[in-house]
């Protein structure tokens, strides 16, 4: 049990895929204007991290190991991103039209958001077993949209805040992601 417990506060806080590990910059940056579809892309992202992280596993560890087929680790994770990224866009466009139009192009991006791939892999490189490999992928997504959360408020408490004309949008977005990610440093003391 404290074995669980190390991985989800490690992934969410300490090893925070965005902050600590900086990968998934793209949506971090490009959907977190409103808090709504941040949490969005959060959850469509923990639904394709959490399936990708397990199927990936299931290939590594019953197709790929045993055939000696390691070298071809990359090319399969991303095609069954890519296969989850278009059962996800399908169903979100008949249950969700509004949040689908609202993620627009970061949706599809999702199959090369480097984290969703930086976890299936990390998650070979670490040996984890079945069951925390499903635990470090559903608390990194969790963490990525903690984030996304953070940064998404963040962002529309300065787009009603009377800034400088330099600082307006993209540059007071950085400083702030900057500000977040050396915040988030602080967890990096707790050993686990």
């Amino acid at each position: 049990m404290l074995t669980y417990v190390s991985i989800i506060i490690t992934a969410i806080f300490i090893n925070n895929i965005v902050f600590a590990q900086f990968l998934g910059i793209c949506p971090f940056l490009g959907v977190s204007k409103k808090i709504s579809s941040a949490l969005g892309m959060g959850a469509a992202v923990t639904f394709v991290i959490t399936l990708a992280t397990t199927v990936a596993w299931l290939l590594q560890v019953y197709v790929l190991n045993p055939l000696g087929l390691q070298f071809l680790q990359t090319i399969v994770f991303i095609l069954v991103i890519a296969f989850l990224v278009q059962l996800l866009e399908i169903v979100m466009k008949k249950t969700v039209p509004t949040l689908y139009q609202a993620l627009g192009v970061f949706l599809p991006l999702i199959t090369t958001n480097c984290a969703v791939l930086g976890v299936a892999i990390l998650v070979s490189q670490k040996g984890y077993n079945l069951m925390e490999s499903i635990t470090y992928g559903l608390a990194t997504s969790i963490g990525f949209t903690l984030a996304l959360w953070i940064f998404a408020g963040i962002r529309e408490q300065l787009a009603i805040t009377s800034l400088p004309k330099a600082m307006k949008g993209v540059p007071i977005a950085l400083i702030c992601a900057g500000i977040l990610a050396m915040a988030f440093m602080g967890f990096s003391g707790i050993k686990f």
